[in-house]
């Protein structure tokens, strides 16, 4: 198949984890023998069009007018980088045939609707997330509103619509009104090999953040839906059944100085550490060199931080909500807690902070499970069954099959590559 792919994020430009999943499958589907061509916002430095494991990638230039990429304007950046984006779309579809459309997420909406109309080709979206749902069910300003909307628009336009997990099959089914049969879940994978960090820089990130006692590790945006102020109220009685134990927060966000400010309330300076944004070189020993990895959000649509925590080979502590239920499985490859209860968070870290064979008997079934069900090529295999199915069900499918017979004198199937079989 060919494919013409949309995302405002593709590496050097990574901003969160939609950047490394639109890569990851993007490479993934040409190891499996498809074309995929990414239309990207352009970085400075990067090349406006080029070729990269086998990915044609091609940037979209900012337009001279300044909007800056900030939430009081983001919606007017929105709109001014989705003209840019469909003008590169528009050069790359001119030199190139596509069977296919994929959208990743609300920030690309207006181009891909309309490649969809003056391309006449199928529409899948992948909704990586929801405005309401990241918000906890409220839409409480204009801009919330405007942005629900335009995912309410993608889901409609979009012939398929991709999630990652059963929980927001269910979440964009009620939130946008689609019929649950459109939508298909997929969850999203991970590179287990990119987790797995020498011996000698897990020693060195035990040496720099844990004391005598466990060490505990959290990663990921520092927001509120994270859910990191649970496990620093779950701290004091942690500290008090575990001597010396000590908790490391790699990440950043605006909620970071909220949580200094509760750490410092609770006189916790010396045992928590934030070290910031940490990359892919850092983060896998750090993750490796845990009792556990706590895991508290209250909103999680999928938890790649539980795939990229296993695969490391940490303990998994989660939240058990959103796509964390569907991946942990309690007593066997983790333990959970309800969300939103530091009492409860306090409760299963301790189960494997007191029982040493048992975390590193289920880290290990954790390891094993992600590399059989989330590695890339699964992952992209999965997603090919979909454009399949969303070419057969896009409207003038069956115009097409019937213009082929009339060709070729006998019954035909197109498939999604453009070759034709007997039958």
């Amino acid at each position: 198949m060919r494919i013409l792919m949309l995302s405002w994020e593709y590496p050097p430009v990574v901003v969160g984890g939609l950047g490394r999943h639109v890569h990851a499958l993007a490479t993934s589907l040409v190891t499996a023998g498809h074309e995929v061509t990414v239309v990207t916002r352009h970085a400075p430095g990067a090349p406006l069009e080029e070729y990269s494991e086998g990915v044609r990638i091609v940037r979209a230039a900012e337009d001279p007018p300044l909007f800056p990429l900030a939430t009081s304007t983001l919606l007017a950046w929105t709109m001014a980088f989705n003209h840019t984006l469909t003008r590169a779309a528009l050069r790359a579809a001119a030199t190139g045939e596509y069977d296919l459309i994929h959208a990743h997420d609300w920030l690309v909406t207006h181009t891909a609707v309309t490649l969809k109309e003056c391309l006449d080709l199928p529409l899948v979206a992948t909704i990586h997330a929801t405005e309401a749902g990241r918000h906890q069910g409220w839409l409480p300003d204009e801009m919330n509103k405007c942005i629900h909307s335009v995912e309410w628009w993608l889901g409609h336009e979009a012939c398929r619509v991709v999630v990652c997990s059963e929980y927001m099959r269910w979440e964009v089914t009620r939130l946008l009104d689609l019929v649950p049969g459109r939508v298909s879940v997929v969850a999203n994978g991970v590179d287990s090999s990119v987790w797995k960090a020498p011996s000698r820089a897990v020693n060195a990130a035990r040496a720099r953040f844990a004391g005598e006692g466990p060490l505990l590790g959290y990663a990921g945006r520092l927001v509120y839906e994270k859910g990191v102020q649970d496990l620093i109220a779950a701290l004091p009685e942690l500290r008090a059944r575990h001597n010396g134990l000590r908790v490391v927060i790699a990440g950043d966000g605006p909620h970071r100085a909220e949580l200094q400010e509760d750490v410092r309330r609770l006189r916790l300076q010396r045992a928590v550490s934030f070290a910031g944004f940490m990359g892919e070189g850092e983060l896998p020993a750090l993750m490796a060199a845990t009792d556990a990895l706590v895991v508290p959000s209250i909103y999680e649509p999928f938890g790649m931080v539980a795939l990229e925590g296993a695969s490391a080979g940490a303990p998994l502590a989660v939240a058990a909500t959103g796509g964390l239920a569907e991946i942990v499985e309690p007593g066997e490859t983790g333990v959970t807690f309800p969300a939103k209860s530091p009492e409860a968070l306090a409760a299963s870290v301790g189960t494997l902070l007191e029982d040493e064979p048992f975390a590193r008997r289920v880290a290990k079934k954790a390891r094993t499970m992600v590399g059989r069900k989330y590695g890339w090529s699964t992952i992209a295999a999965n997603t090919a069954d979909v454009y399949r199915t969303a070419i057969t069900e896009a409207p003038g499918f069956a115009a097409r099959q019937a213009a082929a017979v009339l060709e070729h004198g006998r019954p035909q199937i197109v498939v999604p590559d453009g070759n034709l079989l007997t039958i």
